[in-house]
């Protein structure tokens, strides 16, 4: 069967199968993005590839492809394992690998990640997968005890390496990496390069080839500023007046310490704005629903640390600040990267104090060029936070239940509804789903959901955020 006609530098200019190329024109996928270009040759040809590349930059093709390529859907057993730091991470991969595989039949996907019940996992796990997705903890656990087997695994990836090491995974890679053939194909990703990256690199993988693509971002898309705070003390109210200098829908605030992110948090929702916190050692349950609400735009301000943001992929982020400069300035470039994606523009705003004179020079010669700190925006006493567009429902039934998006939007537009333009994301996880409405239109579906019936059944329904 004969590979599709796609544009120059495309994908057409691969060894890739018949099957996944006409699924890449499906899905628009026209050029390879510079990742893709630089790092799918070599790992088509088999050779063990370190990524170096922003967020955003569309690695989790670069891999996902090489994967699939080689992929022997006939042999129903465990051939690639993807490790990844979170758990938000890790289903955002196995969803972009569903979607890559889409056109090849009975390929199996699944994903093993703590903050999960471990039972149904073993349940899955005995009827078979051909690529586990997982974080290590929960991987090492399966391992472990004897329920996931990897000695046919024969691609292995790291994905966001710096991260899982940053997070204190480093034994539960070791461990897990003693199970996986020596012969394996070894793929690490990463958005920086620290000493602990080349010290992995160089126990897992043989002779690897670095790819890296350039880690600036252009003034074109993401426009810096740099305000001087004379102290910590400062930072706080610093904060306030730059959201209400901009006055943008949705912004993440990022935060060297969880402490830090909690402190921030409050105080901005005593100023009057819709923000929540995210870090590590919150439940898994309180993560997805505060996640869900940034994503859903029904919170203004998502306040996080690095680890706790990483998987974090909402469109069209406005704004992104920097409550303390990162102490690495590679992380620097990865946080603002989270604007001005997609030929979207985007403000990426950086508190600085002369305490940070060495942070600051280290990020000057990774940017190549003098930063120049700014005057803080004067503080608008008038200022009152705008709300939200959006309003978050939550129901408590979810895949279990069995319940779909196509009955949550018919439940809400049926007779005496609200109209479906009303009705915005909709995510559902295994005890529960998430639904936004437009602010407006919100009573009214609160009330319908309320008082009507999913697939024949009531369920209790709330609004939540803040």
């Amino acid at each position: 069967m004969s590979k599709p006609t796609l544009s120059k530098s495309s994908f057409g200019e691969l060894s890739l199968d018949s099957a996944l190329l006409r699924n890449l024109e499906d899905l628009g996928y026209q050029q390879m993005t510079d990742i893709q270009a630089a790092a799918l040759p070599p790992i088509i040809e088999g050779a063990d590839v370190i990524g170096k590349a922003k967020t955003g930059s569309g690695k989790t093709a670069a891999f996902g492809l090489g994967i699939l390529n080689k992929l022997k859907v006939e042999r129903f057993r465990v051939q690639t394992l993807v490790l990844c730091p979170t758990r938000e991470l890790a289903d955002q991969v196995a969803r972009e690998l569903r979607k890559l595989a889409r056109a090849v039949h009975n390929i199996k996907i699944l994903t093993l990640c703590g903050g999960m019940p471990f039972g149904p996992q073993v349940g899955s796990l005995e009827h078979g997968a051909h690529i586990v997705v997982g974080t290590p903890g929960r991987v090492e656990e399966h391992v472990r005890k004897g329920k996931l087997l990897l000695q046919h695994v024969d691609t292995l990836v790291l994905d966001e390496a710096d991260r899982m090491l940053d997070m204190g995974f480093q034994a539960s890679l070791d461990a897990i990496i003693e199970h996986v053939p020596a012969g394996r194909q070894t793929l690490l990703f990463s958005a920086t390069f620290p000493s602990g990256i080349k010290s992995l690199a160089a126990r897992v993988q043989r002779d690897p080839l670095m790819v890296e693509v350039a880690a600036t971002h252009s003034t074109l898309s993401i426009q810096q500023h740099f305000y001087r705070v004379d102290d910590n003390a400062q930072r706080l109210q610093a904060v306030c007046q730059v959201l209400q200098h901009f006055n943008a829908e949705s912004t993440v605030i990022f935060c060297n310490t969880k402490r830090e992110t909690d402190e921030v948090a409050v105080y901005l929702k005593d100023q009057g704005f819709t923000a929540l916190g995210l870090h590590g050692d919150m439940q898994q349950k309180d993560r997805d629903r505060t996640l869900v609400c940034f994503a859903n735009r029904s919170v203004s301000v998502l306040v996080a640390t690095d680890v706790a943001a990483r998987g974090l992929d909402i469109e069209k982020l406005d704004m992104v600040i920097n409550y303390h400069l990162s102490r690495d300035p590679e992380v620097h470039v990865h946080r603002i990267g989270r604007t001005g994606r997609a030929g979207e523009s985007g403000k990426a705003v950086s508190l600085i104090s002369e305490k940070e004179r060495y942070k600051i020079e280290r990020l000057e010669g990774l940017l190549g060029q003098p930063i120049e700190a700014e005057p803080l925006p004067l503080p608008d006493e008038s200022f009152v936070p705008q709300k939200p567009p959006m309003v978050t429902i939550q129901i408590d039934g979810g895949k279990k239940q069995k319940v779909r998006p196509g009955d949550i939007v018919g439940a809400l537009t049926g007779e005496g509804g609200i109209d479906g333009t009303q009705v915005g994301k909709i995510h559902i996880f295994d005890l529960c789903a998430y639904v936004a409405v437009m602010r407006e239109a919100s009573r009214a579906g609160l009330k319908k959901l309320s008082n009507g019936k999913l697939k024949g059944r009531a369920y209790r329904v709330r609004v939540i955020g803040v």
